[in-house]
């Protein structure tokens, strides 16, 4: 099939045919496509039969009264015999009517598709909403949390400690913060350097020559954070252990530490 007759058939000036409702110009165009080409001719004869098939399907049969009215009008009158011959003025307005219902089925179904479009969005925002106040209630609990340690922080009572790594451990970098008022412990893990896989950083507080332990260390805890206060502690230290830590510190020196003053 060439592009132009591709084209023609695209157009819907077949249709529009049809109905009666093309323009002189345009019904001689169609009528000389369908002389000239098979494929038109054969596209033409297809719609026409749809056509006809869905006006007998959407007939209305007449009342029995009329036909019989009809019948007797006819019955004095002489018999003229007609050529077969379809025309399309015959079945225009059938035609008209079924293209209006198929009209009318494709905004309902367009209608419906918008509709169920409608109740998705909607749904989408009703989730975003959740989401959105989920969302602030954890901001502000959030803020909540870093004002309440803002407050502890700038309290009169809080000593600050920084620990500083040794030799083994030159970049480490912590600051504890403890309120003996509060009983409230608080280390910033400002930077600790890579230990190998097998090994993590461990906190300790050193009380009546025990080392009572306090947490591990990792690259996930550069920040601000609550360790557990422990009454009459005499220092902090920093230790490496095998990974997941250890209840007992391990033998070698620390990699920082230093006295507290809370009992001064």
């Amino acid at each position: 099939m060439n592009e132009k007759i591709n084209t023609f058939l695209k157009s819907d000036l077949l249709n529009k045919y049809l109905i009666g409702q093309t323009t002189a110009s345009e019904t001689l165009e169609v009528e000389h496509y369908i002389s000239e080409f098979p494929e038109v001719k054969k596209a033409y004869n297809r719609l026409q039969d749809q056509l006809e098939f869905t006006t007998q399907l959407n007939a209305v049969k007449a009342p029995k009264l009329v036909l019989d009215n009809i019948f007797e009008a006819l019955d004095d009158k002489p018999v003229v015999t007609l050529q077969p011959k379809r025309t399309k003025k015959w079945y225009s307005l059938a035609i008209a009517a079924c293209v209006a219902a198929l009209l009318f089925a494709g905004s309902s179904v367009y209608l419906y598709n918008q509709n169920k479009e409608l109740s998705s969005e909607n749904q989408t925002i009703a989730d975003e909403i959740f989401d959105l106040r989920s969302d602030i209630a954890n901001n502000n609990s959030t803020l909540q949390q870093l004002l309440d340690q803002f407050k502890q922080l700038n309290n009169p009572e809080t000593e600050k400690y920084v620990l500083k790594g040794n030799t083994r451990a030159k970049n480490l970098k912590t600051v504890a913060y403890i309120n003996p008022e509060e009983k409230k412990s608080m280390i910033d893990v400002v930077s600790l350097p890579q230990l190998p896989d097998d090994k993590v950083y461990q906190i300790w507080a050193e009380l009546q020559g025990k080392m009572v332990n306090l947490g591990v260390l990792s690259e996930a805890d550069r920040r601000l954070q609550e360790i557990p206060y422990t009454e009459d502690a005499l220092g902090l230290s920093i230790s490496i252990e095998p990974k997941g830590g250890s209840p007992v510190r391990s033998n070698d020196t620390p990699v920082a530490e230093i006295s507290l003053k809370l009992n001064e």
